[in-house]
């Protein structure tokens, strides 16, 4: 049996409307910007470098970072305690599945990190 160790949550039901939700405001942030780009009659990098300088929206993009990390690290690690277990992969399958959760988990981590030097960076 697979432990929520790991989990964003300990209950299933919670991962579930933690997607969910993560899932609304990627919409709502896309729906954002494409209704932007396609009202703006130039978009030159003037227009595009004062609206990602208001803290509105870099407020909105860290948001919207961090709602795509959590449904990424739902969905990965559902693939991984899918299809990365003992009785499939053989004895190595449980260490390959914490290998696999460690590395996601890092590179998320590195995207978040990343993502807040672009908004605030110098």
């Amino acid at each position: 049996m697979v432990t929520q160790v790991t989990s964003l949550s300990r209950n299933g039901i919670s991962d579930w409307y933690i997607q969910r939700l993560s899932s609304y405001v990627m919409a709502a942030y896309v729906v954002f910007l494409v209704g932007f780009v396609l009202a703006t009659e130039a978009l030159t990098f003037e227009v595009w470098s004062t609206l990602f300088d208001q803290t509105w929206m870099q407020l909105a993009t860290l948001v919207t970072l961090l709602a795509t990390c959590a449904h990424a690290w739902i969905g990965m690690w559902t693939v991984g305690t899918d299809y990365l277990r003992s009785r499939t992969m053989g004895a190595g399958g449980d260490r390959l599945r914490g290998l696999y959760q460690v590395v996601c988990g890092l590179l998320l981590v590195a995207y978040v990190l990343w993502g807040i030097k672009i908004l605030w960076g110098n």
